[in-house]
């Protein structure tokens, strides 16, 4: 094709057939190779690649890869020089130190014009090493143009969050659309573009960089309930077959590095593997809680989970409240009070969230790191203490949380920025005294 044309091949979504399990697509019939995954003559002139996002000796349920039939290898491309970094930071983070205090942000501005999601990534905080693949970053996106440049991260996934505005993911597997309320899974070193589906773009991004996320274990619930792997859509293969300059972004231990590829890395006609991006809709989620008094711990409300060394305990858990009826008897129905042993980052993706009365709004979000206590807000304790307890649908609000083995140490922009809420303490001012002794 002439330098500059383009063609690209229509696509949809598939549901997995198992979360984690081998999936395969193909933009062109006779694409993928029969037998073989890297035949002596890859099918159509193709080369065959593996992409693989774990080692190669772990566990064969914890393996990850994926085998790409693409147009040009991976291989062929220039040298990367550094680029800016803008408002993007990685682990570790050292310019300040953990703060115990109870912290919440207004939303991100309206972005610059010309914006795009990769520019607009703009980082809360974290914990761990990137170079260590240990920990996670907090951060936020803000963009008001789609990218016309393809990013890749060698230091983690992606796990993006859209609060406003619909996202067109444009991976090497084929094409993701992702609304509010929906989740996205981009794995680690996956190439992709982030068109906008409407005029501006905001929301949330976790950057994961340990264990990949997979589904929690279910335990005493069971087979069923949480999400359901059936729940989670793959990319259909599509690809792009462009000649000319296109720039190419990697994030690597923390900088971003570009090149001029001749041609767009995005060609991959064909594919099979678990190494593999997908969209998740929050709506599906299967709540499960009590239908008789007290709450279930928060934990049953975990959407993935990234393992640690330590079982049990994550390295990142993603959370999400989803509708749900509440039933309890003599219970007081919104979240407790309580301090955790896990720092917790909640954002608001829509209304309203059922421990808070004000404060916390969509885009925004709060950060409760490890054993700082939190709960409930004057407002919300004076009134659930006194509602009468008939059953109540939850369903005027979608809340989720990064909840983290690790403390949340904040950007410099993080702590310094004015959209940090500086009287988040008054919320649980006037929690009087109520103690009156038997005798």
């Amino acid at each position: 094709m002439n330098s500059g044309d383009a063609r690209r091949t229509a696509a949809g979504l598939t549901y997995l057939t198992g979360f984690g399990n081998e999936h395969a697509s193909e933009a062109v019939p006779g694409a993928l190779p029969e037998g073989r995954n890297s035949p002596q003559r890859a099918p159509l002139g193709l080369y065959a690649e593996q992409l693989s996002g774990s080692a190669f000796t772990e566990p064969r349920a914890h393996n990850r890869r994926s085998w790409l039939y693409r147009i040009r290898p991976s291989a062929a491309h220039p040298a990367f020089t550094r680029a800016d970094n803008g408002t993007l930071g990685t682990a570790p983070f050292t310019d300040t130190v953990p703060d115990p205090n109870r912290l919440r942000w207004n939303p991100l501005p309206d972005p610059a014009p010309g914006t795009d999601f990769l520019r607009g990534l703009w980082t809360l905080g974290g914990n761990g090493d990137a170079a260590q693949r240990a920990g996670m970053a907090v951060h936020l996106y803000h963009a008001d143009a789609s990218m016309d440049r393809v990013f890749s991260d060698a230091d983690g996934e992606l796990l993006i969050v859209p609060e406003r505005g619909g996202l067109l993911l444009r991976t090497e597997f084929g094409l993701l659309h992702a609304e509010p309320g929906h989740v996205a899974l981009i794995p680690r070193g996956v190439r992709f573009r982030v068109e906008l589906l409407d005029g501006t773009a905001r929301g949330y991004v976790c950057e994961n960089y340990g264990a990949p996320f997979r589904l929690p274990d279910l335990g005493p619930i069971g087979a069923n309930g949480l999400a359901n792997p059936r729940d989670f859509r793959a990319p259909v293969a599509a690809y792009e077959d462009v000649e000319g300059p296109v720039e190419v972004v990697n994030k690597y231990c923390g900088n971003l590095w570009t090149a001029t590829y001749d041609h767009s890395p995005l060609d991959v006609v064909a594919w099979h593997g678990n190494h593999v991006p997908y969209v998740y809709d929050l709506r599906r989620f299967n709540v499960i809680g009590t239908v008789s008094y007290d709450h279930p711990d928060p934990s049953v409300f975990t959407v993935l989970t990234s393992p640690s060394d330590t079982p049990g305990l994550a390295g990142v858990d993603f959370v999400v409240f989803a509708p749900r009826w509440l039933v309890g008897e003599d219970t007081f129905r919104p979240p407790y009070f309580h301090r955790n042993v896990m720092s917790e980052y909640m954002g608001l993706i829509e209304g309203a969230y059922d421990a808070k009365a004000e404060g916390f709004v969509p885009g925004g979000g709060s950060l409760h790191n490890m054993m700082s206590a939190h709960g409930p807000d004057r407002e919300t304790f004076d009134r659930a203490s006194a509602a009468e307890l008939v059953p109540h649908k939850v369903d005027d609000g979608l809340a989720f949380m990064f909840e983290t083995r690790w403390p949340v140490t904040l950007t410099p922009q993080a702590a310094g920025t004015d959209r940090l809420q500086r009287g988040y303490d008054d919320v649980w001012s006037g929690l009087e005294r109520h103690f009156r002794p038997l005798h």
